[in-house]
C-alpha cells in the first residue's frame, strides 16, 4: 500500500486530471471561466498535523455548499437535534440540489436534509443573532476559529452573483414559507445562505474543516467546539447527503464523510485520521466536482481510507 506523501498526492493529481474534461466550469460565478478547466489542487491535513499538498492548492474559489457543514453545526449548537430536524429532515433525496418538487410531498413539506439548497436555507433561519450580520460573523468566526484563518472573509462580487443568480432559492425559501415550514424571515434567511456561501477558501483551509470533523470537533488549539453527539449527526449527514444525489455512489466507493460545493470544492473527513480539502472546479451535472471526485476514490482505495473496509470477524 502506498504511504501518504508529497509524491504520492502528485502522482494522484496526475492520474486524476483527466477527469476534468468531463466537467464544465460553473460561470455563473464570478472569475470562474473555461481557464479553470483544468485546475486541481489537494491539502491532506492528519490528527498529528502533519501538512501535504500538490497542484493547484493555493487556488482559492468560495465556499458554495460546503458552508451548509458550519451552518448546521452551528444550528445544532443554538437549538439542538430535536428542534433542527422539526424544520428540516434527515433522509437522503434522489432529486436534484435545487429541487423544488422534493417541497410538495403530501407527508411533509420539509426538506429532505440540511445539504440540499432549501434545507440549508432553513438551517441559515434558524443560527442566532440580532440581525444578518451579526449571524454572519457569528458563522465567520466560528470557521476561523476552526481553520486558524483569521483572514478569511466573504467575497463581495460572489455575494451580489448570489443575489442576482438566486431565483431558484428564492422559489424554493418563499414555498416552505407558504407551507408554514419556514417561520422567520425569507429574505434574511435567504442574505445570511448567500453570505455563507461567498467565503473564499482554499484547499488548506477546506482541508482544516475536514480535520475538524476528523478529530472529534476539537480546534487546532485543543478547544472542543461542538459536543460529540453533534458531531456524530453532522458526519452521518454528511456521509448520506453531502455529494448531492451522487451520496450513495461515495458512500460506497469513498466511504467517508465528504461535502462538495459547485465551485469544485470538496471537504473530506476521515475519522481519526486526516482531513482532506480540494479544488477542482469541472463539475458534473450534479455539481460534484469530476477530477476531484475521481481524486478522493483514489485516495480511499490506495491509502485504505473506507470506513467499511475494515471486516469484523466474530470467531465461535
Amino acid at each position: 500500500m502506498p504511504e501518504l506523501s508529497t509524491q504520492f498526492l502528485n502522482e494522484a493529481i496526475e492520474d486524476s486530471k483527466p477527469f476534468a474534461s468531463q466537467g464544465q466550469v460553473n460561470t455563473t460565478i464570478p472569475n470562474f471561466d473555461d481557464t479553470m478547466k483544468d485546475l486541481l489542487g489537494i491539502t491532506i491535513i492528519t490528527e498529528n498535523f502533519d501538512i501535504y499538498s500538490a497542484g493547484d492548492y493555493n487556488h482559492i474559489v468560495p465556499m458554495q455548499s460546503t458552508s451548509k457543514i458550519i451552518g448546521l453545526m452551528l444550528a445544532l449548537k443554538d437549538f439542538g437535534k430535536d428542534r433542527v430536524f422539526q424544520t428540516v429532515g434527515m433522509e437522503p433525496m434522489g432529486d436534484f440540489f435545487n429541487s423544488i418538487s422534493s417541497l410538495e410531498s403530501p407527508d411533509t413539506h420539509k426538506p429532505f436534509n440540511p445539504m440540499i439548497n432549501a434545507g440549508a436555507i432553513s438551517i441559515a433561519s434558524l443560527i442566532k443573532g440580532q440581525s444578518v450580520e451579526k449571524r454572519f460573523e457569528r458563522y465567520l468566526t466560528f470557521l476561523r476559529d476552526i481553520t486558524e484563518n483569521d483572514g478569511l472573509q466573504m467575497d463581495e462580487d460572489v455575494y451580489k452573483a448570489e443575489i442576482a443568480n438566486g431565483a431558484r432559492n428564492r422559489s424554493l425559501a418563499y414555498f416552505m414559507q407558504s407551507t408554514g415550514t419556514l417561520v422567520t424571515d425569507v429574505e434574511e434567511a435567504l442574505d445570511l445562505y448567500f453570505r455563507m456561501n461567498s467565503v473564499m477558501m482554499c484547499c488548506n483551509d477546506f482541508a482544516r474543516v475536514g480535520l475538524f470533523l476528523a478529530r472529534g470537533g476539537v480546534d487546532p488549539d485543543g478547544n472542543k467546539l461542538i459536543p460529540d453527539h453533534h458531531l456524530r449527526t453532522v458526519k452521518a449527514i454528511m456521509l448520506t447527503s453531502g455529494m448531492y444525489n451522487a451520496s450513495g455512489h461515495f458512500a460506497v466507493e469513498v466511504g467517508f464523510p465528504c461535502k462538495s460545493g459547485v465551485s469544485g470544492s470538496i471537504i473530506g473527513a476521515v475519522p481519526g485520521k486526516m482531513g482532506i480539502g480540494v479544488v477542482a472546479p469541472a463539475i458534473d451535472g450534479r455539481g460534484n466536482s469530476t477530477a476531484g471526485g475521481a481524486l478522493i476514490k483514489k485516495l480511499s482505495k490506495d491509502l485504505n481510507l473506507n470506513m467499511f473496509g475494515i471486516e469484523n470477524v466474530i470467531e465461535g
